[in-house]
């Protein structure tokens, strides 16, 4: 008789070659703290390692990779060395606690704030709102320069002590903006056919590989569902995912939702994004992480338990309170 171990919360959970001590994880949340500049400050160091505490993994907040790719005016960036100094600070905090911390890479496209933004640019000519307004087109010369921004971040994220990255290609930024049907209409080599609309985050995590190697951790946050028919779904994102795998480009898969349309799901339940993991997961092989209101112990080792995760993030809680990770791996099962 074959049997499949049993695992919990407390289980260790290898991403690539880093092994965590346990499967609950801080996911990457906004601080709306970062200097004008886009720097990491003291508020970064005391939060992330007064977090640090319990949580098998930190992924930091969006850090953009573009100084015209920043989500809000007081977020942080990676790109300059100086920026990258800034997070090392961070970095070091964290190390202290004895805890790994992944910097989550991000460009917002078309949803990048206008205010910080010379030139908002995207896939396709399409406006996410009348706010943000209409984005140029971006040329194939653009995205090129783009891909050499994220492995020019890649290339930071070493130097400021991270220990493995996570692209984000989630909540309607640029990358999922090149994945979504509903966003990219383009009918060159990056739009059309899944293969095409998935060529953008292919070359980017071949850029970051160039300078990470086979060997360090990197990983995807995906939004499963647009929550607009002709949209992304999760069987889609399975299908694009897959090959990634294939090649060696990822390490794991962050499944989030939403984010691309002014569209927000109707109901937002304890665990509401899981059963969009549980498809994802059962295509891959490398570790899926859950997230979305799952702030109980039972209920984290129950996803974990019957495989419809590998491991569980959380976030508002800890902004909250530091101490979440740590009274919830100590509650009762």
């Amino acid at each position: 008789m074959i049997t499949t171990k049993s695992f919990t919360l407390d289980s260790p959970l290898a991403i690539g070659s880093l092994e965590l001590r346990n499967r609950l994880i801080m996911a990457p949340m906004q601080q709306y703290n970062g200097s004008p500049e886009g720097y990491a400050t003291e508020h970064h160091i005391q939060h992330y390692a007064r977090s640090a505490n319990a949580v098998g993994l930190i992924i930091v907040e969006s850090t953009a990779v573009s100084g015209n790719g920043r989500l809000v005016p007081n977020d942080i960036g990676i790109y300059s060395d100086r920026h990258a100094d800034a997070l090392k600070r961070v970095t070091e905090a964290v190390h202290a606690r004895h805890t790994p911390l992944f910097v989550q890479l991000s460009h917002g496209g078309r949803k990048s704030d206008p205010q910080v933004t010379k030139r908002l640019i995207a896939p396709s000519a399409i406006a996410y709102d009348e706010i943000f307004g209409k984005p140029a087109q971006l040329s194939v010369s653009d995205i090129e320069t783009l891909i050499e921004d994220y492995r020019l971040a890649a290339r930071r994220s070493i130097a400021a002590g991270f220990d493995g990255i996570e692209v984000h290609a989630a909540h309607g930024f640029l990358i999922h903006q090149f994945l979504s049907p509903l966003s990219n209409f383009r009918t060159d080599a990056y739009g059309g056919t899944l293969e095409g609309r998935s060529k953008f985050l292919q070359d980017t995590l071949a850029a970051i590989r160039s300078e990470t190697g086979s060997q360090y951790p990197v990983i995807v946050r995906v939004s499963s569902t647009d929550y607009t028919d002709g949209g992304l779904n999760p069987h889609e994102l399975a299908l694009i995912l897959k090959p990634l795998e294939a090649k060696g480009l990822l390490d794991g898969v962050d499944v989030s939702s939403g984010g691309l349309l002014p569209t927000a799901p109707t109901d937002v339940h304890p665990g509401y994004q899981l059963p969009d993991a549980a498809v994802i997961k059962q295509h891959l092989q490398i570790p899926v992480i859950a997230v979305g209101k799952i702030y109980t112990r039972s209920f984290a080792d129950r996803i974990i338990r019957d495989q419809l995760a590998d491991a569980v993030a959380i976030g508002r809680p800890m902004l909250e309170n530091p101490d979440f990770a740590q009274q919830m791996l100590m509650s009762p099962r």
